[in-house]
């Protein structure tokens, strides 16, 4: 009995995904619950299980297809249980004269590029060519003249000390998002500086009693969270919307913390970061920034967020100027600590510097607000006393 694999429900505003890999190839044993295929939406990638146990009798959708919710993305036939799973070298050529049965979507790819079915290795059930056979052939026969015709007149051939790769569904999300904001916000970006010297004594003389009682050691992160939010309470449209041709002021603050990751840029979020200490702060911000590195952020984690923090300090940045992540109005961008001489009540010292920027939309905030706001992050980093006092 043959079990369909589909795409499961991929959250609220999401209809499409990329099929990333499978795990599986046709004809290996499967167990129900293990591990699949992995697709990749524009905000996350989602694992999708086997249906039962048996053995992956075809995939419908090859790694780079287009899928939508629901779709079928290939079958497991559990009736043939634990038993050997056929190697598909090991199969019978078709004959030349006679082309093997064809499913309808690889048939539909045959006819579509011209291919001679027979001439394709099948490695379906009963011989049958899948979709799969029929993609792992074109990437083994030589790009023919119609395929590169569709390329942009502008584009340059490839040289050979170049690779091109397919972006992946969240790049192209990213950068989509990045241009949006670019062409829709009236972005300016604001700066400041902030004296380290306070927080970093703080930080050295608390830190080996905050890590015992608390089990996660203190950051920069909290801080800066703790000191936005005093911030954002007193110039609300820091923290605000557009909606159409309303302005839209939240009395909640979900702070989302940019993380880095080896498929690209992503914002989870600490909700109510307002309500949380600030051992719970760092412990929300490292449980999230793991859950991004090894790809096991869900949907929930990535939305909602009202104002965005990015240290681009730990890849040794000076100064940047952060873009928003709409529908935001404003993001904090932290640099690199580094020491400059600043005079000092009539003296020149050497002091941790960081320069602090915040982009922000001036639709919705004017620039003394924006001025206003950074500096109060500033006074809340150097005295920290601040934070705990809400002055």
């Amino acid at each position: 009995m043959a079990s369909s694999i589909t795409v499961p429900a991929l959250g609220e505003s999401v209809s499409e995904a990329t099929v990333a890999k499978w795990f599986k190839a046709v004809g290996e044993s499967v167990t129900s619950g293990e591990p699949l295929v992995e697709l990749e939406t524009d905000k996350v990638t989602v694992e999708v299980p086997a249906p039962a146990s048996g053995v992956l009798a075809a995939i419908d959708a090859p790694a780079g297809s287009n899928v939508g919710v629901g779709a079928l993305l290939g079958s497991v036939d559990a009736k043939a249980g634990s038993a050997p799973a056929p190697k598909p070298a090991a199969a019978a050529p078709a004959p030349a004269a006679a082309a093997p049965a064809v499913m309808p979507a690889a048939k539909r790819m045959v006819e579509e590029n011209k291919l001679e079915a027979a001439s394709i290795p099948a490695t379906g059930k009963d011989g049958r060519l899948t979709k799969e056979d029929v993609v792992n052939h074109l990437e083994k026969k030589p790009a023919a003249a119609p395929v590169a015709a569709l390329a942009p007149a502008s584009s340059r051939a490839p040289q050979a000390n170049e690779e091109r790769v397919r972006m992946t569904r969240l790049r192209k999300r990213i950068a989509e998002r990045l241009k949006e904001a670019q062409n829709t916000a009236a972005m300016l970006t604001t700066f400041n500086e902030v004296d380290m010297t306070a927080l970093l004594a703080l930080r050295n003389q608390y830190k080996d009693s905050f890590e015992k009682k608390h089990g996660v050691r203190i950051g920069f992160m909290s801080f800066f969270v703790k000191a936005a939010i005093v911030g954002l309470k007193e110039f609300p449209a820091v923290n605000g919307e557009i909606d159409g041709e309303d302005l839209v002021y939240k009395n909640h603050y979900d702070i989302g913390v940019a993380v880095g990751t080896p498929q690209g840029l992503v914002v989870p979020v600490v909700r109510n970061a307002d309500q949380l200490s600030f051992s719970e702060v760092e412990k929300t911000i490292g449980e999230l920034g793991k859950k991004a590195r090894d790809g096991k952020l869900g949907l929930d984690d990535l939305t909602g967020g009202t104002f965005t923090i990015s240290n681009g300090g730990v890849y040794g940045s000076l100064m940047s100027t952060p873009i928003l992540n709409p529908p935001q109005s404003g993001i904090l961008g932290m640099h690199k600590i580094q020491e400059r001489p600043m005079v000092v009540n009539g003296q020149i010292l050497a002091r941790p510097m960081m320069y602090l920027a915040l982009s922000y939309d001036h639709r919705i905030i004017d620039g003394r607000e924006a001025v206003s706001f950074l500096v109060r992050v500033k006074e809340c980093i150097e005295d920290p006393q601040r934070i705990l006092l809400d002055i």
